[in-house]
């Protein structure tokens, strides 16, 4: 069951990603946050893991150490972990894409399965959004991303074989599932 814990989550991701869309997009992109933690619940998570789904992107999009303070003084320790490691960094600006990119791929491999589940419903979801834009506007997709087309088949590429070796099962398949159709039609 969901507490009111889960309601506070919920009024934080709000606040935080109020004024943001989905990359060049209507979209707001609270709709992301909603789809993270829903797959989160729908795969077994509890709620830690659903709260950490709504608040994955809050610490690297949204005040940075900061954020992860307050996370940590709301919700616990346990989804303030799952949280940063779902971020990328925790700083962005000093840390190029690529090698941010590369550092979180070989960080899989040492998070837990709190931290894992989250990633794995985070990236289902961006490479679902990726697949439907794609097939409603054709390749300009991908202009919407830092390293365009190559960068982006690339990372979700990589992101499906890791999440795959290391998480085997069904949400691991459907994410590589859906990076092959986009694979397919790129």
């Amino acid at each position: 069951m969901l507490t009111h814990r889960f309601d506070d989550a919920f009024a934080l991701a709000a606040r935080l990603h109020r004024s943001h869309q989905r990359k060049v997009s209507n979209v707001p992109y609270l709709s992301h946050l909603m789809a993270v933690s829903a797959l989160v619940l729908e795969n077994g998570g509890d709620e830690d893991q659903a709260i950490a789904g709504l608040l994955h992107d809050a610490v690297e999009d949204q005040g940075g150490q900061a954020t992860a303070d307050l996370i940590r003084a709301a919700f616990g320790d346990r989804v303030a972990d799952i949280v940063l490691a779902c971020s990328d960094a925790v700083d962005q600006s000093s840390v190029p894409w690529q090698a941010r990119k590369d550092g979180y791929l070989a960080s899989l491999a040492t998070k837990g399965e709190d931290a894992l589940l989250v990633t794995s419903c985070d990236k289902l979801h961006n490479a679902t959004t990726i697949y439907v834009d794609l097939l409603a506007c054709g390749p300009a997709v991908f202009d919407r991303f830092t390293t365009g087309r190559d960068g982006t088949l690339w990372y979700y590429r990589a992101l499906a074989d890791r999440l795959c070796a290391l998480r085997p099962g069904p949400l691991s398949d459907r994410i590589a599932e859906v990076v092959a159709r986009i694979e397919a039609r790129a």
